[in-house]
């Protein structure tokens, strides 16, 4: 199977670590970013600790908590329902737990500050397309 993909099952959706582009559905046109997918125990373990900084955001499936204890910067944290849905947006400094959030499902991270650019905020949508999506027409979907 493909990294990245979403693979459907008879249960649930699940995810594989990979990249793509996560595409946000706010109140004017769709922003697209790139995004890290970390579904697998080792890479959501491993996360944004020790880096100083990410190019675009980090997914984190399934997860409805992170913390920030050994990271180096602050981080945007995002916590998205099943369907992708943006529950709350919280900034959270260095050597800090989260709490878990209700109905979250999945957590995206960015560094501190871009997800406002980006227009994620609670009731915002967003999409994931992987990696091997992206050959696609940008409007597709």
């Amino acid at each position: 199977m493909a990294r990245g993909r979403r693979v459907r099952s008879r249960t649930r959706a699940r995810w594989r670590d990979g990249r793509g582009w996560l595409v946000v559905y706010g109140d004017g046109e769709p922003v697209r970013v790139p995004v890290e997918i970390a579904a697998s125990y080792r890479a959501r373990t491993r996360g944004l600790l020790g880096r100083d900084g990410v190019t675009g955001a980090l997914l984190l499936t399934p997860a409805n908590s992170i913390h920030t204890v050994g990271m180096r910067i602050p981080i945007d944290v995002a916590y998205l329902d099943r369907h992708l849905r943006v529950l709350a947006v919280r900034t959270m400094r260095p050597g800090r737990l989260g709490l878990p959030r209700l109905r979250s499902r999945h957590v995206l991270e960015a560094e501190a500050g871009a997800m406002r650019g980006w227009g994620v905020e609670a009731g915002a949508r967003v999409e994931v397309e992987p990696e091997e999506e992206t050959g696609r027409q940008a409007g597709a979907g």
